[in-house]
């Protein structure tokens, strides 16, 4: 008799809890579709917000301001399907202005926020919108403010490496050493180089870093490169762009005895920004990334012929946030401006190619690798041009 109360006690505990957990397990549901951003009804008129940096007193940023303007138009053209009614806002590159905008958009019932341009306008900018339910597709590539509700359209650090450190992967560079300044941006990009080794199975031999200056580079160009030798490295990541004295890094280290035929040197910037860098010695042979030039050739003839002139190289931005959406509404989709939609696994084709929205608030672009050579460069593995069933970008067989 008291096994049996007791199997009737078990039972009934058993019940409850599942109970309970089914209880919970809705509420979670319930608080997932809660953020994930508002339904659209794709047959009606949907307002969007356009965040750029209109009102400054900078005539760089006002030019660039009226290319993400004249961007973000051209998608909505490309999609006729689409009933987007794009209301835009001037941000003049402040944070405080920016989290106006975005206020006055909620106000007026806007369903997603494309913009603004600015690291801390898109934080900014991100708190008020996840307060009301809508997502953010910034224009930022600060890796650091994404996540949540906020996405970021640039290209990161950490796309960059996953890219180039893959294929020096498949091509048997399995020792990677680092070389970056001490800065902000040198330690975030060391760190994305980390996270690829680890992602594809190379050892981590070495990082090291250097005082950001012409005299920094000099007084550790010779340590760095003897640490180098000495750590088995088989490449070697330099994080710097030629802003930042790429050339000059390249030209140190070349000269200290870094035997760039044995080591194969790999860039996380663009080293045909300005063209000139590729004639440095110092790179000479090594390997980066540009985005798929037959994408990009593509988006400024077609922007050339509409506007007269060539876009700002950061327009295609405007343009891939709004295609997004402008893709998902021409779809008849109702989750056009939420996450789960965003993200969606095949990406979307935008102006420098194949891309898509991660979970992480990233954005995983379709990139080339591409060598220098004799003041040129050569594309030895082409962007891939769209993703697989699993998600992963497919790339053409024998590259």
């Amino acid at each position: 008799m008291n096994i049996n109360i007791s199997i009737l006690k078990l039972k009934s505990l058993i019940i409850i809890c599942t109970l309970a957990l089914t209880i919970t397990a809705c509420q979670d549901l319930r608080t997932q579709k809660l953020n994930d951003g508002p339904v659209v009804n794709p047959a009606g008129n949907i307002k969007v917000a356009l965040l750029v940096p209109l009102g400054s007193s900078d005539e760089n940023q006002e030019d660039l301001a009226q290319n993400l303007v004249r961007a973000a138009k051209m998608a909505i053209s490309d999609h006729p399907k689409a009933n987007i009614e794009m209301i835009i806002y001037g941000t003049a590159g402040d944070p405080i202005k920016a989290e106006a905008a975005a206020k006055k958009a909620i106000s007026q019932k806007v369903k997603l926020i494309i913009g603004p341009l600015f690291a801390e306008s898109a934080k900014a900018v991100g708190k008020v919108a996840a307060a009301n339910n809508i997502n953010v597709l910034s224009f930022s590539n600060t890796s650091s403010i994404a996540g949540n509700n906020v996405f970021i359209l640039g290209n990161s650090f950490q796309n960059t490496a996953d890219r180039l450190l893959e294929f020096a992967s498949q091509k048997g560079y399995n020792k990677i050493s680092i070389v970056s300044p001490e800065t902000s941006a040198g330690s975030i990009a060391a760190n994305a180089v980390k996270l690829s080794a680890k992602s594809n199975d190379l050892s981590l031999v070495g990082s090291f870093n250097y005082p950001f200056s012409a005299d920094g580079i000099a007084n550790s160009a010779s340590k760095i490169t003897r640490k180098i030798k000495r750590s088995g490295s088989n490449a070697v990541v330099l994080t710097t762009d030629s802003a930042s004295g790429l050339p000059l890094l390249a030209e140190f280290l070349l000269a200290k005895g870094l035997p760039i035929k044995d080591i194969k040197v790999l860039g996380l910037s663009r080293w045909d920004i300005p063209q000139s860098t590729l004639n440095t010695p110092g790179l000479r042979n090594g390997w980066f990334t540009v985005p798929d030039g037959a994408a990009i050739n593509d988006f400024n003839k077609r922007f050339k012929k509409v506007y007269g002139k060539p876009p700002h190289p950061l327009a295609g931005f405007a343009y891939d946030g709004t295609k997004i959406f402008a893709t998902l509404l021409s779809e008849g989709n109702t989750g056009a401006a939420q996450r789960s939609q965003l993200t969606r696994p095949q990406g979307f084709k935008g102006a420098s190619g194949a891309f898509r929205l991660l979970n992480n608030g990233s954005a995983q672009r379709a990139l080339s690798v591409a060598e220098a050579s004799a003041g040129a460069l050569r594309i030895i593995s082409p962007a891939p041009t769209r993703f697989g069933g699993s998600g992963a970008f497919l790339y053409e067989i024998g590259k």
